[in-house]
């Protein structure tokens, strides 16, 4: 059996990608991988708080390995940082680090190069699927989610804290990706087959900060 670690956002793709690996016999994962802005104590680009990530964990059931980064944080600090975790999980009998990605093959790429010398195998098991049809299929089955951040560059502010539901989806506007792809929107999961059970998000702020919306959750 392979064992893998999961590269978790704290959104919906994270999650349930998840749910598609614990359907896979052949293998077994073993921990949730999340870096963390140290200076605000926030999952980058989501801005999920770290009790929310912990909580998250917990209704995994599955460690979490946090990676702490500066803020601001660059290139080299970042490879350095992800290096060091690749190490650990080499020693610790790790086979495969798996990710969310669905479609950006530069992010794909990337990812490749940067495992390649560790040995660690990468892992897409979401990779092409038609997002349209796997935005639905999420909602189907059982992911509920808050968007947490919006671009107001690509989506107006005011989809920020509303539900990932089918409502949202039609209210998208055409060129807007469903799954959020190319960065319109990141979420923070509350609920799904993945979860034992529900997390309570309490709404908080909803801020603009350099043209990115976000919505507090706690």
């Amino acid at each position: 059996m392979k064992r893998a670690l999961l590269s978790w956002s704290s959104g919906k793709d994270s999650a349930w990608t998840l749910h598609i690996l614990r359907q896979n016999p052949d293998i077994e994962v073993v921990g949730l991988l999340t870096t963390l802005n140290a200076e605000f104590q926030r999952v980058a680009m989501h801005g999920t708080r770290r009790a929310v990530l912990e909580a998250q964990a917990e209704a995994t059931k599955l460690p979490l390995w946090i990676v702490p980064l500066p803020w601001p944080c660059s290139n080299e600090i970042y490879e350095e940082r992800m290096a060091k975790v690749c190490e650990r999980a080499v020693n610790e009998r790790i086979d495969a680090i798996a990710f969310g990605d669905l479609f950006l093959r530069e992010v794909r790429a990337y990812r490749e190069n940067q495992l390649k010398p560790t040995g660690l195998e990468p892992l897409f098991p979401l990779w092409d699927l038609p997002t349209a049809e796997l935005a639905r299929t999420m909602i189907v089955g059982g992911i509920r989610a808050k968007l947490s951040c919006v671009d107001t560059k690509q989506l107006p502010g005011s989809f920020a804290g509303r539900e990932f539901d089918a409502s949202l989806l039609q209210d998208f506007p055409p060129e807007t990706d469903p799954c959020g792809e190319r960065g319109e929107f990141h979420t923070c999961v509350y609920d799904g087959p993945m979860f034992s059970a529900p997390l309570q998000l309490e709404p908080g702020e909803v801020l603009d900060r350099d043209g990115f919306m976000f919505a507090d959750f706690k």
